[in-house]
């Protein structure tokens, strides 16, 4: 009875903890940022932080695994990296708004042009893609 008694209260204690919980965002899909895709605006959402993502490719267009893409904020000149898996993308999330960045891709000697994501932007979600250029001859003395 007592067993009884006590699985009832942790019941109607847990019950409204976890209707409080955010759901898992679902694995794998919804794109470049892993959320559901849908464009219904979370009432949590935070106006001043966004995210940036995109794809890293080659001179031949293809994804390239294990580029640094580096994210640089150029108010506290932190540096922040993320390694590319096999599809060549990247993300970073929890990015102010009010703050400039700049993003670059490396891989085996190969450098992408520097990108800003600017304040001026206005999306949450901005997408920058990288291209690695080949490597440039060091020029000699």
């Amino acid at each position: 009875m007592r067993h009884l008694l006590l699985l009832t209260v942790c019941t109607w204690i847990a019950l409204p903890l976890a209707a409080q919980a955010p759901a898992p965002a679902e694995r794998g899909k919804g794109g470049l940022f892993g959320g559901s895709g849908g464009s219904k605006k979370d009432k949590n959402e935070d106006e001043n932080v966004r995210s940036v993502a995109g794809v890293v490719r080659n001179e031949d267009d293809n994804p390239v695994e294990g580029a640094v893409v580096k994210l640089k904020d150029t108010k506290s000149l932190r540096v922040r990296s993320y390694i590319t898996q096999k599809d060549g993308i990247y993300r970073f999330h929890g990015l102010s708004t009010n703050i400039d960045y700049e993003l670059r891709a490396d891989h085996q000697g190969r450098s992408s042009d520097e990108k800003t994501l600017s304040v001026f932007d206005s999306r949450r979600q901005a997408v920058i893609n990288l291209k690695l250029e080949p490597a440039k001859e060091k020029a000699e003395k």
